[in-house]
């Protein structure tokens, strides 16, 4: 049933299209909007071991966890349906060098408040966090990723010297059309989302371009993208070698979206430590 349920969620807000296109465009960006990531597993053990503060952002509590160390201060920065727990590992590592490591959850992720989700709106909490900390590294692992980016590119924060991005989508309009397919959406729904965008951020998906972002991009980039990803195109990290002129891109196979392994720490340290 699980794998019809999209699809039958689409017809009916297709449907929905036909009686008040507003209405059905509503309930399809609530749709796309609430992650499930509250229900995800913590490792509420671990994360014990982080001095934990609640940073406010609007109506929002920014959850932070700081491991402290005397070296420089990493910012870990999850994605889709994700938490803090995910960075365990390579925390661990980073703890053993002494770094000041400090991570968030999302907001509608983990610990923090909220029960909608959109990229430009975990930008801004990125930011409310990496002010504070001022750190000199920050490593974002697929839309946390690219919400990076659009931070970086708004804000220049002069701290941020090195960005690690992680199976990142390089633009909106690859995710736009994905959700698409997968409900099954027909272009009044589509047409009414992307003008939904446009009026609630002020840019069409198409605007969010890693193409639009670079020119600001001083940090020295490594990008990590695995050629068989199967939910962000291995195409999308071309497009960051492509526009993201001071960045590197690793290529790996085998290791899909998640990138959790020690060959991927590695290249994440040695990257660091240059």
């Amino acid at each position: 049933m699980n794998k019809y349920l999209p699809r039958i969620v689409g017809s009916s807000i297709n449907f929905i299209s036909y009686i008040s296109t507003p209405f059905a465009v509503h309930l399809a960006f609530q749709l796309f909007s609430r992650p499930q990531g509250k229900a995800k597993k913590m490792d509420a053990e671990f994360l014990n071991t982080s001095i934990q503060q609640g940073l406010p952002y609007k109506d929002i509590n920014i959850m932070t966890y700081q491991w402290i160390g005397k070296k420089e201060t990493i910012l870990l920065v999850h994605g889709w349906e994700s938490n803090t727990s995910r960075w365990k590992k390579l925390i661990d590592v980073l703890k053993k060098l002494d770094y000041n490591i400090i991570a968030l959850d999302a907001p509608a992720h983990g610990n923090s408040g909220g029960a909608l989700f959109n990229t430009v709106l975990y930008s801004e909490c990125i930011h409310i966090v990496a002010k504070k900390v001022n750190p000199t590294v920050i490593i974002g692992h697929s839309v946390g990723g690219i919400a990076t980016v659009i931070f970086q590119h708004k804000y220049n924060l002069d701290s941020v010297k090195k960005l690690v991005l992680l199976g990142a989508p390089s633009n909106f309009t690859g995710i736009f059309d994905r959700y698409k397919t997968m409900m099954g959406y027909n272009k009044k729904v589509f047409n009414g989302i992307e003008q939904f965008v446009l009026k609630r951020f002020g840019h069409l998906p198409s605007y969010y371009h890693i193409s639009n972002f670079s020119e600001n991009m001083h940090p020295k980039g490594l990008i990590i993208h695995d050629e068989e990803d199967r939910v962000i195109p291995y195409d999308d990290a071309l497009d960051y070698q492509k526009h993201y002129k001071n960045s590197i891109l690793i290529s790996t196979s085998g290791l899909g979206h998640g990138l959790k392994s020690k060959e991927i720490n590695t290249y994440i340290l040695d990257f660091i430590n240059q």
